[in-house]
C-alpha cells in the first residue's frame, strides 16, 4: 500500500530525479562518512545517500516509514522526534568527532530543528538541508535587508551558509504550496567567551520592534543591563552586522 503523506509530520516527498541528483552532488557523501539523515521518508535521498556512503543513520518520526526503513541492511534507524535527538551523545556512540547532517526538514518544525543543531554545533561537520526558500532567504540574509532578523543573527553567528539549490514545488509529492531551496551549512570557529543565551536574549529584544530605532528596545535593555560601554541604538535592528551583535553580547558577559 502507497504511503500516505500525514499532513501533521509536515509530509512532502521528493519525487524528481533531477533534483535528488543535484541535491546528492552538493553533499558529495564518501564512503565511510557518518552521516545522519532527517527525516528520510521514502527513501528518495537515503538511497543514494547510502549507496556512496555504505552505511547511514536516519531519524525518523513516522512509525509506518521507520518500520520499512528497517528492512534496508544497510542503515541504522533512529525512531524520534529529531527535537529529542543529543547529536552530541549520537557523533560519540558512533566512535566520530562529528557527523554530517542532512535532510528533507518538515517545514512546520524547521526551525526548532535548526536551534537545535545549534546547541550541537561543535559535534558536527557540516549541514545540508531542504527548507522552505522563504527561510533559507531569512538564514543567509545581509544587514539591511528585509530578510535579515534573528535568525540570520543566531546562525551566521556559528555558520557559514549558502543557497546553493532552488527546488520547485512539483520535485514533490504532494506538491507543497512554497518554493524550496537547499543550504549548506558550515560551523564557523566557535568565539570565545559569548554566552548563546546572552546573545539570543539580546537579539530577540533587538529585533522585537525591528521598524523602530533601537533605542526603543534595546537601548532600554541595555540600561536595565547598567552596560556601561558603547553601541549605536540610533539604527534599526536590520542595520547592524552579526559581528556587532557578537561583541555586544561578549562585552555585557
Amino acid at each position: 500500500m502507497k504511503h500516505q503523506p500525514r499532513k501533521r509530520f509536515g509530509q512532502h516527498f521528493l519525487a524528481d530525479d533531477s533534483v535528488i541528483d543535484a541535491i546528492v552532488r552538493e553533499i558529495a557523501p564518501k564512503a565511510g562518512q557518518a552521516m545522519v539523515e532527517i527525516g528520510p521518508g521514502l527513501a528518495a535521498l537515503t538511497q543514494p545517500l547510502v549507496e556512496r556512503l555504505g552505511r547511514l543513520t536516519v531519524v525518523e518520526l513516522d512509525r509506518d516509514l521507520a518500520a520499512k526503513l528497517r528492512q534496508h541492511p544497510q542503515l541504522d534507524v533512529v525512531e524520534s522526534d529529531v527535537l529529542r535527538i543529543d547529536f552530541t551523545a549520537l557523533a560519540a556512540s558512533m566512535g566520530v568527532p562529528s557527523l554530517r547532517v542532512a535532510g528533507n526538514l518538515p517545514y512546520n518544525i524547521s526551525t526548532p530543528i535548526l536551534f537545535h543543531l545549534l546547541d550541537h554545533v561543535g559535534a558536527v561537520e557540516d549541514q545540508h538541508f531542504m527548507l522552505q526558500k522563504e527561510v533559507v532567504d531569512r538564514m543567509v540574509a545581509s544587514p539591511a535587508t528585509a530578510d535579515y532578523g534573528r535568525l540570520s543573527v543566531m546562525l551566521q553567528w556559528r555558520y557559514e551558509m549558502e543557497n546553493v539549490l532552488h527546488v520547485p514545488p512539483e520535485a514533490f509529492d504532494p506538491p507543497p504550496k512554497v518554493d524550496s531551496a537547499v543550504v549548506r551549512m558550515i560551523p564557523l570557529a566557535a568565539t570565545e567567551q559569548l554566552d548563546a543565551a546572552l546573545l539570543s536574549e539580546l537579539v530577540q529584544v533587538a529585533f522585537s520592534q525591528r521598524r523602530k530605532l533601537l533605542r526603543h528596545s534595546l537601548g532600554k535593555w541595555l540600561e536595565a543591563k547598567a552596560f556601561g560601554g558603547t553601541f549605536d541604538v540610533q539604527r534599526r535592528a536590520e542595520e547592524v552586522p552579526v559581528a556587532e551583535y557578537v561583541s555586544l553580547a561578549q562585552s555585557l558577559r
